[in-house]
């Protein structure tokens, strides 16, 4: 049975890792990210809930008359 050659093994590694490394560089590379997140916030609209649309009171057990 012939033995199997692992002499090329470790350049082969070396060179997927290598261009691995690079592809990804390549890909965060055409990524935008913004420099300041202050600037870049949109303003936010409140949309208002059917319990916010008219006045209620709570009334709080130990504020009742007794």
């Amino acid at each position: 049975m012939p033995q199997l050659d692992t002499t090329t093994w470790s350049i082969t590694i070396m060179s997927m890792i290598l261009t691995l490394f690079v592809l990804f560089q390549l890909k965060i590379s055409k990524h935008y990210y913004p420099h300041d997140a202050e600037t870049s916030t949109k303003a936010h609209h409140k949309t208002l809930t059917p319990w916010e649309k008219k006045w209620t009171k709570i009334y709080s057990p130990l504020s009742l008359p007794q």
